[in-house]
């Protein structure tokens, strides 16, 4: 059997593994609107995805001032709340994931989510105890920081050269060339490819199935 190149595998969450890209824009869009700024069209709005909440909402909305932040997370997290329910993992997210575990990599998530809200996704999705390990925008540094990831490869023990980065966000593929990791993109999220060029990925997917078969064949 081909030894692997891998031995962890950090995966960004929302538009890498969940389809979530279009419910985030639009809550996005309807915060800025409820405090009064001027809304993001949708390509500014999905570029934020990714980075820790404030730091996204921020970015997102430079016209807000700082003190009408928390009002502007409350109401995110409030359009949030009322969709999360409506949205599913990417089809083919499953197998691919338990393809992996079967080859005994470690599956960590890197994510701009709160512990909270991606503790709640894993509770409501058949993700529980897929995963090895996490690290959330709260409780360490936002992306493209690497901190997550250098946090994670203390954890298990690994070395930089042994770890894979997978997102679907300039802010990820960042945050793995920060961290010295390999990194690859997917297409089928929150940013447009051509900006993953300047920030050599192993590879791009265009599908979840893509991804399988490449990780199959090269992890």
């Amino acid at each position: 059997m081909r030894p692997r190149q891998f031995d962890l595998i950090a995966f960004d969450w929302d538009g890498t593994l969940f389809d979530s890209t279009a419910i985030i824009v639009r809550c996005i869009q309807a915060a800025v609107a409820d405090v009064g700024g001027r809304v993001p069209d949708d390509r500014s709005a999905s570029y934020v995805i990714g980075m820790g909440l404030m730091q996204a909402l921020a970015h997102a909305a430079p016209d807000v001032p700082p003190e009408r932040y928390p009002l502007l997370g409350e109401r995110y997290r409030h359009h949030y709340l009322a969709h999360q329910h409506d949205i599913s993992l990417f089809d083919g997210v499953l197998p691919m994931l338990h393809m992996l575990r079967e080859r005994h990599h470690w599956l960590t998530v890197a994510t701009g989510k709160s512990r909270r809200g991606l503790d709640e996704a894993l509770r409501s999705t058949e993700l529980h105890g897929v995963f090895d390990g996490s690290r959330t925008a709260d409780e360490t540094a936002g992306k493209p920081d690497p901190k997550m990831l250098l946090e994670l490869m203390r954890e298990f023990g690994v070395e930089a050269d042994r770890v894979l980065m997978i997102g679907d966000t300039t802010h990820d593929l960042q945050m793995a060339v920060n961290a010295g990791c390999a990194s690859v993109g997917v297409s089928y999220g929150a940013h447009e490819p051509d900006g993953f060029d300047a920030l050599s990925p192993r590879y791009v997917a265009h599908s979840v199935q893509a991804l399988h078969d490449w990780l199959q064949a090269h992890a």
